[in-house]
């Protein structure tokens, strides 16, 4: 019997890199008290920085309530004139972002390297187009 206390089973760590912050995610995020804390992680770390990348490499698990997090940490950060970026979701994170369509909704990269590498174009990214790169030949 415990005396109250919760016990996360979310980690976070964040690291700020210029006008974004990477928030290193360990554990679940699921309903309650983890998707609560990266609601709250996020809402302070926008307080502070323009942008988000969200380090998912070391999640576990994720359900509804932590994709609804995901949104509303979104829709935060664009309201700020942001963005959130996703990285490093291992398959069973990344097959529901594809079965629940956020995967075009969301940029999402290999590596948070990537995400960092590719800051200047999370700016253009916009609600409903594709997360995938476009090439364009010089004129």
């Amino acid at each position: 019997m415990t005396n109250g206390a919760s016990t996360l089973k979310l980690n976070m760590e964040t690291c700020q890199f210029g006008d974004v912050a990477v928030v290193h995610c360990e554990g679940r995020i699921v309903y309650r008290e983890e998707a609560a804390a990266l609601s709250r992680t996020a809402s302070a770390v926008l307080q502070e920085s323009k942008s988000i990348v969200l380090d998912l490499g070391a999640v576990e698990r994720m359900d509804s309530a932590g994709l609804g997090e995901l949104v509303l940490a979104r829709m935060t950060a664009e309201a700020r004139g942001g963005t959130v970026a996703l990285a490093c979701p291992n398959r069973r994170v990344r097959e529901l972002l594809d079965l629940t369509h956020l995967s075009s909704v969301f940029e999402i990269y290999p590596t948070v390297a990537e995400a960092l590498e590719s800051n200047e174009g999370m700016a253009d990214f916009a609600w409903g187009r594709s997360h995938e790169k476009q090439h364009l030949e010089p004129a």
